[in-house]
């Protein structure tokens, strides 16, 4: 383990010295093409951003539409217990309004009779 352990320390020691190297290297370098490095990486970054943008647009489009279907097929499914229902409310009313119109003309009946009687 002494070995191996010896031998990464060293690859961490160069890699380390490497990246100072061209860090040293490459500053003058990043610092004179900074005006032109600099708004490319903003426009990159507000490119990356639309895109993930657009897509989550997207996908919100496509859940809403595809709990729109699911709704609108759950409202053609129930649609037939509905009708039923409508039905059979209609001639419950109809009963009661019959049953109320009998009754009523009973009642006019009723009076008129009284009415010849006096």
């Amino acid at each position: 383990m002494f070995p191996l352990g010896g031998l990464l320390l060293t690859v961490a020691g160069l890699t380390l010295t490497g990246s100072v190297i061209g860090l040293v290297v490459l500053a003058p370098v990043f610092l004179l093409f900074s005006p032109v490095l600099v708004p490319a990486a903003l426009l990159m970054a507000l490119a990356v951003a639309g895109f993930l943008a657009s897509g989550a647009f997207g996908l919100t489009g496509l859940s809403s539409l595809g709990y729109t279907l699911k709704q609108a097929m759950g409202v053609v499914q129930r649609a037939p217990e509905q009708i039923d229902y409508g039905k059979r409310r209609m001639a419950e009313a109809a009963g009661q309004m019959g049953q109320k119109t009998k009754d009523v003309g009973q009642a006019v009946q009723s009076r008129a009779e009284e009415a010849k009687r006096t």
